[in-house]
């Protein structure tokens, strides 16, 4: 597994990066081809908190733990990755046909310039997106923590598509206008 760290407010110790790269490492057995590992280390009000990104063939995994200690915040994220993989595996190799994430989803950030004071834009992302399910995108878009997630709708003739978690509970899914998926 390859790894990249990340220091916010603090520096960490060589010790601490080799105890990272032991425990997350442990991961990669989880996984047919090598993936990549992300980690940032930072300190917020007085508490340790590692936040643990693994990406593996278009798939995300993300844990972000908050403690006292910065070796409990690293378990505690291995612990959080390791379950969803777990809980997630069956129905990964379910929805996901041999040969669907193969293509890699990197996404390429790019500086904004401020233009507008009203409608300033802070972050901008740009992304391959690719064919999928509704149920591919939905799980896609929990392993990633997010409140929505956007995809090429298989089903709808690659038209795009948006899911989106409701408040209300259950999922929401928003498509092109001139499609008609009942």
């Amino acid at each position: 597994m390859k790894f990249t760290f990340t220091e916010k407010k603090m520096d960490s110790s060589e010790e601490l990066r080799a105890y990272s790269i032991k425990k997350i490492g442990k991961l990669d057995r989880f996984f047919r081809n090598e993936g990549e590992a992300f980690v940032t280390f930072s300190i917020e009000r007085g508490r340790h908190k590692a936040e643990i990104t693994i990406h593996n063939n278009g798939i995300y995994y993300r844990a972000s733990e908050l403690t006292n200690d910065m070796y409990a915040s690293i378990d505690s994220g291995v612990a959080a990755i390791e379950r969803q993989i777990r809980r997630n595996k069956t129905r990964l190799e379910k929805k996901l046909r041999e040969g669907a994430v193969e293509k890699e989803i990197l996404p390429a950030y790019e500086p904004v310039e401020e233009e507008a004071e009203d409608f300033r834009i802070v972050r901008s992302k740009r992304f391959s997106i690719k064919p999928m399910s509704p149920e591919e995108a939905i799980l896609q878009m929990n392993l990633l923590g997010h409140e929505f997630f956007v995809f090429k709708n298989m089903d709808a003739e690659e038209a795009f598509s948006v899911v989106y978690k409701r408040k209300q509970g259950g999922y929401g899914l928003i498509c092109d206008d001139g499609l008609n998926l009942d």
